[in-house]
Order: structure tokens, then sequence, then C-alpha cells
């Protein structure tokens, strides 16, 4: 399922890229294509900034595992209450971490879009 997720977002974020493409390209009059180019810039870079952010809220996610981890060490609760808690911290790891591969996915494909859009404003 996790595969699945992967492909549409590389499929939904390709999608995306071909639009911006051959809208650019079918556009003739430079002042139209500029304006489309910009119009785009911007939102690919809302976008791009919105998942960088992302990687600091990953990252408070990641020190609160470990400081989960640790805690659940020096609980010295009983077995069953350990393994649940290893669970639940294996779970968050799990669902962080394929966050982390989505954003990186996004900004590559965003980077794509932000080249492609500053290549069609600077080329008349």
């Amino acid at each position: 399922m996790i595969f699945a997720s992967y492909a549409y977002r590389v499929l939904s974020n390709f999608v995306f890229l071909g639009l911006v493409y051959f809208t650019l390209n079918l556009l003739e009059k430079y002042e139209q294509r500029a304006t489309v180019a910009i119009l785009v810039l911007v939102y690919a870079t809302m976008h791009a900034l919105s998942g960088l952010r992302s990687f600091y809220f990953f990252q408070r996610i990641e020190r609160l595992e470990g400081e989960t981890r640790r805690l659940a060490a020096a609980a010295g609760e009983g077995p069953n209450a350990v393994a649940s808690r290893k669970q639940i911290v294996a779970d968050v790891t799990a669902l962080r971490h394929a966050g982390e591969i989505k954003s990186y996915i996004d900004i590559f494909f965003l980077a794509l879009v932000i080249l492609l859009c500053v290549a069609k404003i600077v080329v008349s």
C-alpha cells in the first residue's frame, strides 16, 4: 500500500508537470506565456516551501520518538505496556518515513516545474 501511495504521488506530480509543460508550449505570445509561468511559479514556490516546512515537523516527530523510547525504558512497566509502546513508536516511525519520502517526491517535481517556468520566462 505504501508503494501505491508513492506511485500515486509520482503520477499526480508528473501529470502536473506535463500540464504545465504543454500549457506553456501552446501559448504563442510571450506575455501570456510569461504570465502563466509566473502564476505557476508562485504556486510551485509556495507548495515547495510548505513541503520544506514539513521536514521541520518530521524532525520534531523524530525527536519525540527518541524521547518516548527513553521514557519507556526508564518507566519499568510491565511487558504488555512496553510491547504496545514499541508497536506505537514503530508505527509512527513508518508513517514519518513515508511522509518524508512523499515530501521528497513533491519537492523534486516542484523543482522541475520551477525550472521549467524560469526557462520559459527567460527564453523568448
